[in-house]
């Protein structure tokens, strides 16, 4: 199994693609969460750090993604054993 460093940086990769097609920049979406410091988007993006899961509804709803639908894909890389639990190892 990758380490979470690793996994983070997949999710880091996808978010990073789904902003790119929403077609906003990292301080365009920190604005719009209501962060303080837009490098917080690049922490994520680069796996150093996870979506907060008290802002994960409103990330979700920023990049036109349904929030269950991106938790439980974020869940996949932020906790894979919990998602093999919930959803089962062949659903992803």
């Amino acid at each position: 199994m990758p380490e979470a460093r690793q996994l983070r940086k997949l999710a880091g990769d996808w978010l990073k693609q789904r902003r790119a097609d929403a077609e906003l920049s990292q301080a365009d979406l920190a604005a719009r969460l209501g962060l303080k410091y837009y490098t917080f988007i690049s922490q994520v993006e680069n796996g150093f750090s996870r979506v907060p899961t008290e802002i994960m509804g409103a990330w979700a709803s920023e990049l036109g993604i349904e929030q269950s639908a991106f938790a439980r894909h974020l869940l996949m890389y932020y906790e894979p054993e919990l998602h093999r639990l919930l959803f089962g190892a062949e659903n992803k």
